[in-house]
């Protein structure tokens, strides 16, 4: 698959415009990766949207029950995320640009979150390591199967592994929060 054809859409008439199907929660303006995660943290803190992510995903693979929260919720979630990930992989195609890395340093556990300290250093290489071994796509398909699989009763789990998706989906929260502190301090 190639890489424009997952985050563009072509015009005939003008040159190729990135979508990151953000207008149901962010508006339509044109927005680069970047002005995008800092757009999804102003809707969605860190801890609360890790923390709606892992109640999604518990209830996604237990049985005879469903997430108690108002389904309109999670779908501008689902939505949002969708719009995250496609940032994610934009900022990933151009990382080479942009230095990020902080300054060689002890790092204490808590500030780390589920980021190793090389990832902490670098969180470039958190996107590098998800989109190496997940597509858009596959982020898509995970998201909408803990959904839908939250939301009801339902005798099957998951067909996939859906562990992977989620591990790379959390740390991938906590690089962009990473790289926007960063980018603040600066």
């Amino acid at each position: 698959m190639m890489k424009k054809d997952v985050l563009q859409k072509h015009n005939p008439i003008k040159k190729t415009i990135a979508t990151f199907e953000a207008s149901f929660w962010a508006g339509n303006r044109k927005r680069s990766g970047l002005q995008l995660m800092e757009t999804f943290f102003q809707f969605h803190d860190l801890a609360a949207s890790k923390e709606r992510l892992n109640n999604i995903m518990n209830y996604a693979v237990k049985r005879n029950s469903w997430i108690n929260e108002d389904p309109s919720v999670i779908f501008q979630f689902h939505q949002s995320i969708r719009s995250f990930v496609r940032a994610s992989y934009l900022i990933h195609l151009k990382k080479k640009k942009k230095n990020i890395n902080a300054p060689l340093e002890s790092v204490s556990p808590s500030l780390l979150g589920l980021l190793s300290e090389k990832e902490y250093q670098n969180p470039l290489l958190v996107f590098k390591k998800a989109f190496r071994e997940y597509s858009i796509k596959e982020f898509d398909y995970f998201m909408s199967g803990i959904v839908y699989f939250s939301m009801g009763v339902y005798d099957n789990l998951p067909e996939r592994n859906i562990v992977s998706p989620y591990i790379h989906l959390t740390k991938m929260l906590d690089a962009a929060h990473l790289i926007l502190e960063r980018r603040e301090k600066k």
